[in-house]
């Protein structure tokens, strides 16, 4: 059974006890003074304002702030966060946060789905009955903020008035939270009432550091009730895990699109950035990756930026996919962030312009710089991070030397700071028109760099099929997972009902023109392409996604032939060598080329099986997704029964096409 809008116990309601407005008012006016009574009062909705005073009830702070999001509000949150502790300062005017060395990353095996009994969920989520969630937050919730001050923020997940954006409350103690939103997300403060009523809903979150500890990180819970569009989060201060807008209200606008908008909006796990072609066009891109593989890197190279992680897509009367990003800011990976991959980010990180920054989990020097792994200057001999002091050379319990930032580092910062990012296009509410969608994950062996579906189904398919490397940023993951769309972890219900409206939404017939959709891949090591067995060396360089975004850009536009294989479109080495040259002024080898586009018939066909077999355990998925996979996996059999398990670009042109 697919999830139903407010079935089952309303948790926070319950708990807080309150039935009526007049209730609600008189306890959350008790708890404000008269500035922040004057703030709340421009807030209408009477099921916001009942279910704030429920929260109130719940946690009983002992005062209550309205961030109405004006300046002198940004630079009170900035203040207190460091009154507090939670920040601290470092040069440039930018501020650190740590997080406890349990909480570093998504709490995965914490995070929950509150379910109602027969409802339907993804088989790769962790779910727990209502009235379990219902006690473990009454024991960890009540009476939380006694002795603190209850913030509460008003954002939205978009440009206010865009057609996919939805309003949200954030209610915490944690000025570290409150700062971060107050960077990432657009304020509807003023405009929240019309916002509800555009949008016919909003989202509610709930957080409280409560007693943090490392001692109390098993207390540590996330969850996220799909039936009443709340989030719950105790004992953790990790933004992932907090700032319940991102991935929380993420989750809850999968639901909405997927359930609720008539097959005509998706949320996304992608970035969304445009590329300049021949001409001076402007061609929007939004690309899917799972966290920590790259994609702020990818949105970044585009000429205008518009957001690295989440996308909020719809189909536009004018029969265009237009598409925005839910945030302003950016909570960025700055592992292997440095000067000759990132050179947008690193101004903003360096200094080199004033930039409002938040680092978090980075190795802060006894000169109060920020040092992280891959940063590209010569490695600091000591300093302090998550864990305390640190210094050259240090090791864990078990003799593995302990690295001077923790993997899943990040750093918080607006757009605006970065030199490439469109503001105006980004702040739009008409959003941007998306003509090609790509899917990418962490492949070391097995699908080139780039490759475009020859249709919808088969672009779907591609989205379906991302495999990548754990990461950092998931708490206790480990080898490689599947990762469908990128945007797994992030689909409550079962993968079949997702994949099915991902179906209807890019076949519509209300889509006048159809985004190209590609695989893309730089990921690929020498050590799987004919080099050094085991090297893991990466087989081209960070900078070449440049490239590959430009020749998409150009097939969408169609400006460039490629090569009709079993797996869809590749590039023709002549436009690849001449893209290249004109983007980064490299030369490109046809060795290079014929290592990265060689199809390795033995590997794709293995990943078709075990995606087949994985599909095979959904209930009700889409038939066409296994007869793509049969198809392109008798295909491949062929070309290996014919030319052997490595299949060149020249094999395959002789029997296919180098015209489609």
């Amino acid at each position: 059974m697919k999830v139903e809008l407010e079935k089952g116990v309303d948790i926070v309601s319950d708990l807080g006890g309150l039935t009526s407005i007049e209730e609600a008012k008189k306890l959350i006016e008790s708890k404000c003074d008269d500035d922040n009574k004057k703030k709340f009062s421009t807030i209408k909705s009477e099921k916001a304002i009942l279910k704030i005073g429920n929260a109130v009830a719940l946690l009983q702070p002992d005062n209550i702030w309205i961030n109405s999001s004006s300046e002198a509000d940004l630079q009170n949150t900035r203040d207190r966060a460091i009154e507090n502790g939670e920040e601290f300062k470092v040069v440039n005017g930018h501020t650190c946060h740590f997080d406890l060395p349990e909480d570093q990353g998504r709490l995965v095996t914490q995070t929950f789905y509150i379910v109602n009994d027969d409802e339907d969920i993804s088989v790769l989520a962790k779910k727990e009955p209502r009235q379990v969630s219902y006690d473990t937050i009454k024991d960890g919730m009540t009476g939380a903020m006694k002795g603190r001050t209850m913030n509460i923020n008003f954002w939205n997940r978009g440009p206010v008035g865009a057609k996919a954006a939805i309003p949200a409350i954030m209610i915490t103690d944690s000025l570290y939270v409150v700062h971060s939103g107050n960077i990432l997300y657009p304020t509807c403060y003023e405009s929240f009432d019309a916002e509800v009523e555009r949008a016919g809903t909003f989202f509610f979150n709930l957080h409280t550091y409560a007693d943090l500890s490392s001692e109390n990180i098993d207390k540590a819970r996330i969850y996220m009730d799909r039936s009443w569009q709340t989030t719950y989060s105790m004992y953790c201060t990790y933004a992932g895990n907090t700032l319940m807008l991102k991935k929380g209200n993420h989750r809850f606008h999968v639901d909405d699109a997927t359930y609720y908008r008539n097959f005509e909006q998706l949320s996304e796990h992608m970035f969304i950035t445009g590329m300049t072609g021949p001409g001076g066009r402007k061609t929007f891109i939004a690309g899917a990756a799972p966290s920590g593989c790259g994609k702020t890197t990818t949105a970044m190279v585009g000429t205008d930026f518009i957001g690295d992680d989440l996308a909020q897509m719809w189909i536009e009367d004018d029969g265009t996919v237009r598409a925005v990003n839910p945030e302003i800011g950016i909570f960025g990976i700055v592992k292997d962030v440095n000067r000759e991959g990132d050179p947008f980010l690193m101004k903003a990180l360096r200094g080199d312009i004033e930039a409002e920054v938040i680092y978090s989990n980075v190795l802060i020097t006894e000169d109060g710089t920020p040092r992280w792994e891959g940063d590209g200057d010569e490695p600091p001999k000591a300093g302090k991070n998550f864990q305390g002091e640190w210094f050259e050379g240090k090791t864990d319990k078990d003799g593995k030397p302990i690295p001077m930032s923790h993997p899943n580092s990040r750093c918080t910062l607006y757009g605006t700071s970065i030199d490439n990012y469109n503001a105006k296009l980004a702040n739009d509410p008409a959003g941007v028109p998306v003509k090609v969608i790509t899917y990418s994950g962490r492949d070391s062996d097995t699908m080139p760099p780039v490759w475009v579906a020859k249709n919808a189904d088969e672009g779907v398919v591609i989205g379906a099929s991302i495999q990548s490397a754990a990461t950092a940023t998931e708490v206790g993951a480990a080898g490689v997972r599947r990762q469908p769309w990128a945007n797994q972890p992030f689909i409550p219900g079962p993968l079949a009902d997702y994949m099915a409206s991902q179906l209807k939404f890019f076949n519509s017939d209300k889509i006048k023109e159809k985004p190209i959709m590609a695989g893309l891949n730089y990921f690929l090591t020498v050590g799987a392409r004919g080099g050094e067995a085991g090297s893991t060396k990466l087989l081209g360089e960070k900078r070449d996604v440049n490239p590959w975004l430009s020749w998409l850009e150009r097939r969408a536009n169609g400006d460039v032939k490629a090569i009709d294989t079993a797996i869809g479109y590749l590039p023709l080495y002549d436009d690849l060598k001449a893209i290249f040259k004109e983007t980064i002024n490299k030369e490109y080898s046809e060795e290079l080329y014929n290592k990265h586009f060689s199809l390795y018939a033995d590997n794709i066909i293995a990943r078709i099986d075990l995606q087949t077999e994985a599909y095979q355990q959904e209930k009700d998925c889409p038939p066409v997704i296994f007869e793509i996979y049969s198809a392109q996996k008798k295909a491949l059999e062929e070309l290996k029964a014919k030319f052997g398990s490595v299949i060149s670009p020249a094999q395959l042109i002789e029997v296919g096409s180098a015209d489609a």
